[in-house]
């Protein structure tokens, strides 16, 4: 397997990464701005003001345009598991494939169920049944957000499993390990309140626009001020989990820790970087200095006490782990030439394991069965070729990383003088601080996809962390087929993401409704009909 065309891997990989980005242009607006047309359709319930309706219905109508091209990408991006990454499925499927099944069966019928009654239900239901069923459909998304979560941390940390020899695939052994993981439920919680920023972004750069247009004044200040509310609470949050985040890196993934701060070389009481400019050619082991400058956050030790809860621990870098030798809670670490040996002796043994049970032969079958028990724990570092392998592409985790770790201080710094100036009746008058918030969408849009390219870059040459590489894992299929079908999603992506921007910027460009509302009647029934 190791023979395989880097190729056929390269392709597969571009092919499902620009799925993945497409798809993720549209989840967070889903979850962000969701949650914040729930809030403003419950102010509308409890005080009963007409202008909360229209502004609900105006912001619900950007939510059903995102929220249904997004779920035309989710669909593509599961079917890629089966096309392009069919040893994968095999070798885990029965663990990987139980969330994404709870995912369809639990949360997305639960979004098709209701979305009906928020969207067509205006005067067909009452007032509180339509608040419930649009809380559902907010409540689905985010359901869903979690099983597909579960599923990606997996793929971080893949706990609750056992190894069948006889089937060569790995069986769920523990759900609740699965589902329950604390890499699991750190990333949904990051990764659903670092969507509240970016749907809050979308509502201040929209508000932000109708204000220099000089329209819908008092429209955009309410809705600002909500948005202000959610993207504080979900910047908040997000530097906490992203906290969290990085605790658990140190623990699971500390060759993605590594990359993400650019440590080739390790040791205690290590700084944490706001940021820098790696060195180009820099490889593990040279004598290149890893950095032409950088800045550090001024406290000592920090990256140690993210890393282990201690300001004077060892965290190990690129070298070191490479390297090994340095102490862990289990002793002395394996170098990675050491990993790859055992991989080896683990993967030649499940051969002889195979063989051994075809000829009936049951005492070499128990020696093979041992000597692959003892090694199991390296077995996906028998596919690796050498100790390089295992570091990722540095510079792009690195700069991804950074540029998330800025921005999110950039938002917690926006959202509190928003609401400041929204408070004391200026904001309106400032120009400047309004062009901000404009600019502040794709910001936001940078930043998210930022952190999705950290959490899987960071992971090569990994599809499962230290479990399957992607050489292994990757379809036995024709080169070309894959080359073909990456410029025919590249060209249908392209098709969906201008439709979508037309549609948005005209509804946009209309604004909300403009007549005075009398009562509800007069507010169509379908609030994609203004």
């Amino acid at each position: 397997m190791n023979q395989i065309d880097m190729s056929l891997i390269d392709w597969s990989r571009a092919q499902f990464a620009l799925t993945a980005i497409v798809h993720w242009l549209f989840v967070p607006l889903t979850l962000g701005l969701g949650l914040i047309v729930g809030i403003m359709e419950s102010i509308y319930v409890k005080t009963g003001d007409k202008k909360w309706l229209k502004t609900t219905k105006f912001w619900m109508k950007l939510f059903g345009i995102n929220f249904a091209i997004g779920v035309a990408t989710g669909i593509i991006l599961e079917f890629q598991f089966g096309t392009n990454w069919s040893n994968y499925s095999w070798f885990v499927g029965d663990i990987f494939g139980a969330p994404l099944a709870i995912e369809g069966i639990i949360a997305f019928f639960l979004e098709a169920t209701f979305i009906a009654v928020m969207f067509f239900g205006w005067n067909k239901v009452s007032k509180s049944f339509h608040l419930t069923s649009t809380w559902l459909v907010v409540g689905g998304a985010t359901l869903s957000a979690l099983w597909i979560l579960v599923a990606n941390a997996w793929m971080q940390y893949p706990a609750g499993k056992s190894f069948n020899l006889d089937w060569v695939r790995n069986e769920m052994r523990d759900f609740w390990a699965v589902a329950l993981s604390p890499v699991a439920i750190n990333k949904f919680f990051h990764t659903v309140t670092s969507a509240w920023v970016l749907g809050a972004a979308v509502v201040l750069g929209v508000s932000s626009w109708l204000l220099l247009k000089k329209r819908e004044k008092t429209f955009a200040l309410d809705s600002i001020k909500v948005a202000c509310i959610v993207g504080f609470a979900g910047i908040v949050l997000t530097w906490w989990t992203g906290d969290g985040s990085a605790h658990q890196v140190a623990q699971k993934q500390p060759m993605k820790l590594a990359a993400m701060e650019g440590l080739y070389e390790g040791g205690n009481e290590v700084n944490l970087l706001v940021g820098g400019i790696l060195t180009p050619g820099k490889q593990a082991n040279d004598s290149k200095d890893p950095f032409i400058f950088k800045v550090s956050v001024p406290v000592p030790g920090l990256l140690s006490f993210l890393s282990n809860r201690h300001f004077n621990s060892f965290v190990p870098g690129i070298d070191n782990l490479i390297n090994g030798g340095y102490n862990t809670p289990e002793g002395k670490a394996l170098s990675t030439a050491e990993k790859i040996q055992r991989g080896q002796l683990a993967v030649k043994a499940l051969a002889d394991y195979r063989q051994a049970k075809a000829a009936g032969d049951e005492t070499a079958k128990a020696d093979a069965r041992k000597v692959l028990v003892e090694n199991f724990a390296y077995f996906g570092y028998g596919y690796l070729n050498t100790p390089a392998d295992t570091v990722p592409n540095v510079p792009l985790v690195f700069y991804s990383f950074h540029i998330m770790f800025i921005l999110g201080g950039f938002f917690l710094i926006l959202f509190i003088l928003v609401w400041i100036y929204s408070n004391n009746n200026k904001f309106a008058k400032m120009k400047w601080l309004q062009w901000v918030c404009i600019i502040s969408v794709p910001l936001a849009y940078l930043a998210s996809q930022a952190g999705w390219m950290v959490a899987e870059l960071g992971r090569q040459p990994w599809a499962i962390q230290d479990v399957l590489p992607l050489n292994v894992a990757v379809s036995k299929i024709n080169t070309t087929a894959v080359q073909l079908t990456f410029f025919v999603f590249l060209i249908l992506f392209a098709v969906l993401i201008t439709a979508e921007l037309m549609i948005m910027f005209k509804q946009i460009k209309v604004g909300p409704e403009t007549e005075n509302v009398k009562n509800e009647e007069d507010l169509s029934n379908n609030p994609l009909n203004y």
